[in-house]
């Protein structure tokens, strides 16, 4: 698989918890990306973002903080990605709390980064007013060459923050300002456990996101751009979706919102199952949330390795699946194994194929041709099983598919009726991938 995760300079904001890391980071991105909260340990992942210093485009990221903890069982983790995001920086923005004063450890840290040997600058957050700069003599102590007084929630001294990182990029990368359209946004969704990050991991061809068979372990969406010959692709990892009375604390809590915010911004949604243990419950419960979005959908069956394929064949896993889940039986289905690396770069191509899809447009004098055969081989039936017939259709918008069919009743449609009017027109025009929405239009029926 031949994938480039990086394009763009890289600048990565590194401190220790409650620093200010990720207000910092939405700040400087212009949009609240990553989550924010009080208690230590929200971020673990990398959370990246496109932003721009002055004319030059970045790959801002977000690290965890630095922390050795016995109460956070991924310290050691979060700390070593942390670190490897450093070593991969062009820059690296040390963020040190104003109001907490300076830590021992930030000491070391700023120590190390020296020894890095990457461009760096020394930002002091929390400095809300003027009043507070005389009281940081110690901060200067530190020898920094460049050490700035900001605060991220109020947006003071963010401009010369920009100015000390953007005097430290490289030159411009052959290509770097040539990026072409916008990537496919594919969030990668399911519920707990069933190998998410891995499949992105395994996609980027390196570690981003932690992988754990603890429950919760990815509390933010951790994002990554990848590109695939002329292709790029920003595929967002998210929390597992579970039930709230199963989150562990209010950081998991505030992860899984996050998580269902990310669907609706999502182009494709990819819904990842593990195949030795479904459909769960909590499978349809995300597969619900995706059908409402009404965004395209592909659906990764991962550790198929663990399948004896001479035992079990496709259509006995697709009999199981759609027994449960026979709401998205448009989706594809992509057998892949995040451990072997068997089919993931399918889930790129699918979910090409499945927006392209939904953004499909046909004419209303094609809908018309479909009608008339429509009327005549299987007439529509309302709920209250009378027949009725579609004058016209015509298509309203894509992303979903949406039609406007303009009826001589203007009654419920038998649901079964439905269901077969949209498998048919699937497969007519070609809309495999995509939910289709049909909205009835005609006089009330009377009698």
């Amino acid at each position: 698989m031949s994938v480039e995760t990086r394009s763009l300079p890289r600048v990565v904001i590194v401190g220790y918890p409650n620093a200010g890391k990720s207000t910092l980071f939405n700040r400087l991105l212009g949009r609240k990306k990553a989550l924010v909260h009080s208690l230590p340990g929200m971020t673990r992942d990398f959370i990246a973002g496109e932003a721009r210093l002055g004319e030059r485009r970045i790959e801002l990221v977000d690290t965890g903080g630095f922390l050795d903890s016995p109460a956070e069982p991924f310290s050691v983790e979060v700390k070593a990605k942390a670190w490897a995001a450093a070593k991969s920086a062009d820059v690296v923005i040390l963020l040190l709390d104003g109001q907490r004063g300076l830590l021992p450890v930030e000491e070391d840290l700023l120590r190390s980064l020296r020894k890095l040997g990457r461009p760096f600058v020394v930002a002091v957050n929390k400095i809300d007013t003027d009043a507070a700069r005389p009281e940081l003599a110690e901060y200067y102590r530190l020898g920094a060459p460049r050490l700035l007084f900001v605060s991220a929630e109020h947006k003071r001294g963010l401009g010369a923050l920009e100015e000390a990182v953007a005097s430290l990029l490289p030159p411009p990368r052959e290509g770097e300002e040539d990026a072409g359209p916008r990537p496919l946004r594919i969030a990668v969704i399911g519920r707990t456990n069933v190998g998410k990050s891995s499949l992105v991991n395994r996609l980027c061809g390196e570690e981003r996101a932690i992988v754990s068979e603890i429950p919760g372990t990815t509390r933010d969406s951790t994002d990554v751009l990848i590109r695939r010959g002329s292709k790029s692709y920003l595929l967002v990892d998210t929390a597992g979706i579970r039930r709230f009375g199963k989150v562990a604390d209010e950081r998991e809590s505030a992860g899984v919102i996050k998580a269902r915010k990310n669907i609706p911004l999502a182009d494709v949604l990819c819904l990842v199952l593990d195949v030795t243990e479904f459909p769960a419950r909590q499978d349809g419960t995300v597969a619900a949330l995706a059908l409402d979005s009404g965004k395209p959908l592909i659906i990764a069956l991962n550790k198929w390795d663990l399948v004896h394929e001479e035992d079990v064949v496709m259509e006995e896993v697709e009999r199981a699946l759609w027994s449960r889940l026979d709401f998205v039986n448009y989706a594809p289905l992509i057998p892949v194994s995040a451990l072997t690396g068997r089919h993931v770069t399918r889930i790129l191509e699918e979910a090409e194929r499945v927006f392209r899809n939904g953004r499909k447009m046909i004419g209303t004098a094609v809908l018309n041709k479909f009608v008339a055969v429509l009327n005549s081989e299987h007439p529509p039936m309302t709920r209250r099983g009378r027949r009725f017939s579609i004058k016209y259709m015509t298509q309203k918008t894509v992303l979903p598919p949406t039609f406007a069919a303009f009826a001589s009743v203007r009654e419920p449609m038998a649901p079964a009726y439905e269901k077969y009017l949209i498998q048919r027109m699937r497969r007519e025009f070609g809309f495999e991938g995509s939910p289709i929405r049909i909205l009835l239009r005609g006089p009330k029926l009377k009698g």
